[in-house]
């Protein structure tokens, strides 16, 4: 008997055990996205160029590429996931002889792309350092060149060397003979109206301010007052499933009370109604279900709403909105004389004001956001205006806000000039903040006691000398996510994100632009799916997501719900495997069949990962491997089996 039959007679003896022996012990999951592995979420919703490449259309929609196969009719996105070095296009043009796509970025970055996807970047202006401003204007494409008419001057680009030949400034003698001529893109009229029916899938709007995961939904909004400027966004609202189909909420509202519908800046959804959603803006509430527009509640029609300036009793800045486990709302009203509005699940309103709200205009703080109920039952937020950076507790038992302003480490120094972005709760029931000069947080005796201060986690050295350093020390933080492991994701104003462990001691990942897939170094939101681990980051230039090593813990392991996938690991599989369903911080062991260790370690929240290696980091042999797991304290342990097939 040659090897090769040997083989797959071995390899279908292994097959048949798994399916006759190990029976319904053994679950193979659908296909999952693997640990490690990113994602985009780009919206192509709003064509700008249509370019003509042979049989191929390319589109630049929402400054976002793809490319439609006027033959096949087959579309291929384009983002950095799979190929592009950047994001934001503002200029596309196709190089008949050189049979190159242009792709030039916002940041002056250029991608080069031919009809096969093979992308080369030419990063020489972008990396470039100079006073003068290279943003692109334009572009025209002659003979194997590509001119960019930039406000410095023009950048001759041989696109078939992939390398810049020349630079004109506006004294060159050649400058005024390659002013464009025409940028006018012939082949718009020609297909708009294909265009308008081929795009790819995706979100409406790359604005995404803030994210909330609601059982296995990811709800989010555009955002447009707070984080990055009054810019006036349409009021967005658009909703990812798990089958990745985007719903987009209605847009044409005309609410009675307010003059247009714009800057969501925050959004809740109802624990008793999935479809009932409540999302707050600069002009009050609005109320949806299932996605079509209800009501907008604010001054004028309801009692306790009020606009914080006199002179546009439009201007009611509601945020912070967030259900409570018996279904009643609770949202802030900055610049009003109720800082916080109760909506009762019984359709009636309460107001409520403490003095810790108030003010030195004798009305609630003027920036307040970020409310979210702790374990204990206590709702938090912060005021982010600069006037007044602080954070705030509220005690639904009793309407008691306390106040914590005293921003001063255990080391007894003060974190002058700090302001505070955002709060979470973290698994050991601390209160972590956002703020610009770092993380700090509250342990229990901090949160019972308002006049203790801030923790500054001090990250040790380890150099041999004692000495410690603030974690993530003048970083500006703008947001705040805690997975199943209880480690912690901080997203930055303009350093990406970072992964801490659990401990705080420990930097696992950071992911900024230039070493990632990540979109954008400037996070204005984080969500994480507690149940596939996948992370999901709200930038200035679209979403994007990481998926994780870490999900949800279980309470409690049983032969039910702990699995592993992929399962059977088939021969050409080459990531990690992972084994779902267990509680937090379990033992697991991998054994073979006969007993021997082949791998062991903790999970992370509710999952494990192994490599599908020995301990002496060999690929391991074709069999039925045992997964043995136990809770930290050694008991209630459980078994899951593997198939690997070499």
């Amino acid at each position: 008997m040659n090897k090769r039959k040997r083989k797959s007679i071995i390899s279908s003896w292994i097959v048949f055990a798994i399916l006759f022996t190990i029976h319904h012990s053994l679950f193979i999951s659908p296909a999952r996205a693997q640990i490690g592995s990113w994602r985009t979420y780009m919206s192509y919703a709003e064509p700008q160029q249509i370019v003509k490449a042979d049989d191929n259309l390319f589109v630049r929609a929402s400054n976002s590429l793809y490319q439609y196969n006027l033959t096949d009719k087959s579309i291929t996105t384009y983002d950095k996931v799979n190929g592009l070095s950047d994001t934001y296009i503002t200029h596309i043009a196709w190089n008949k002889k050189v049979k190159r796509l242009i792709a030039v970025y916002a940041n002056s970055n250029i991608d080069l792309i031919d009809l096969n996807g093979n992308i080369t970047n030419v990063s020489a202006l972008y990396r470039k350092t100079m006073t003068d401003d290279k943003t692109i204007d334009s572009l025209t494409i002659d003979d194997v060149y590509a001119y960019l008419y930039a406000p410095f001057g023009i950048v001759k680009l041989n696109m078939q060397r992939a390398e810049i030949s020349d630079t004109y400034n506006k004294n060159h003698p050649e400058y005024h003979t390659n002013l464009p001529v025409s940028t006018i893109n012939n082949d718009w009229n020609q297909y708009i109206d294909v265009v308008k029916t081929l795009k790819p899938e995706g979100p409406k709007y790359n604005y995404f301010h803030q994210l909330n995961f609601y059982q296995n939904k990811l709800y989010t909004v555009g955002g447009g007052f707070y984080q990055f400027g009054n810019l006036e966004r349409p009021g967005i609202i658009q909703v990812l499933d798990n089958n990745n189909d985007w719903t987009i909420y209605q847009e044409d509202v005309k609410p009675a009370f307010a003059q247009n519908y714009l800057d969501i800046t925050s959004i809740a959804v109802d624990p008793y109604d999935q479809n009932h959603v409540v999302a707050a803006s600069c002009s009050g509430l609005y109320e949806f279900q299932n996605g079509v527009f209800v009501k907008n509640y604010t001054q004028g029609n309801t009692d306790y709403f009020t606009s914080a300036v006199t002179d546009n009793p439009q201007y009611v800045r509601t945020n912070g909105v967030v259900f409570d486990n018996e279904g009643n709302l609770y949202c802030l009203n900055s610049g009003s004389p109720y800082g916080i509005i109760k909506w009762n699940k019984d359709g009636t309103w309460k107001g409520i004001m403490d003095d810790a709200l108030i003010d030195k205009n004798n009305k609630a703080m003027r920036g307040m956001k970020g409310s979210f109920f702790d374990s204990r039952g206590l709702m938090w937020f912060v005021n982010a205006h600069s006037d007044h950076p602080y954070l705030f507790c509220y005690d639904p038992t009793n309407g008691k806000v306390v106040k914590y302003n005293h921003f001063i480490n255990q080391d007894g120094i003060n974190i002058s000039n700090y302001a505070a972005e955002c709060a979470c709760e973290d698994r050991n029931g601390n209160i972590w903040v956002a703020t610009n000069k770092g993380p700090v947080y509250l342990d229990q005796e901090r949160i019972a006691d308002n006049t203790l201060g801030v923790i500054q986690h001090k990250v040790p050295r380890n150099d041999g000398t004692d000495y410690a350093d603030y974690l993530l020390s003048n970083l500006y933080i703008n947001c705040i996510a805690v997975d199943g492991a209880n480690r912690k994701w901080f997203g930055t104003e303009t350093n990406g994100v970072f992964l801490i462990s659990a401990d705080n001691n420990t930097q696992i990942y950071h992911f900024t632009e230039e070493n990632s897939h990540l979109l954008s170094n400037k996070i204005a939101s984080i969500a994480i799916n507690d149940q596939t681990g996948e992370v999901f980051f709200g930038t200035d230039k679209g979403l994007c997501s990481f998926m994780s090593d870490a999900t949800e813990p279980e309470s409690e392991m049983t032969k039910d719900n702990v699995w592993a996938y992929p399962n059977p690991v088939t021969p050409d599989y080459t990531g990690l495997i992972t084994i779902k369903g267990l509680s937090y911080d379990a033992d697991v062991k991998i054994v073979t069949s006969n007993g021997a260790l082949v791998n062991e370690g903790r999970s992370n929240g509710g999952s494990y990962t192994w490599d599908g290696c020995d301990r002496k980091g060999r690929r391991v042999a074709s069999g039925i491997y045992m997964v043995i797991t136990a809770t930290n304290d050694g008991s209630k342990g459980t078994v899951c089996k593997i198939a690997v097939i070499r």
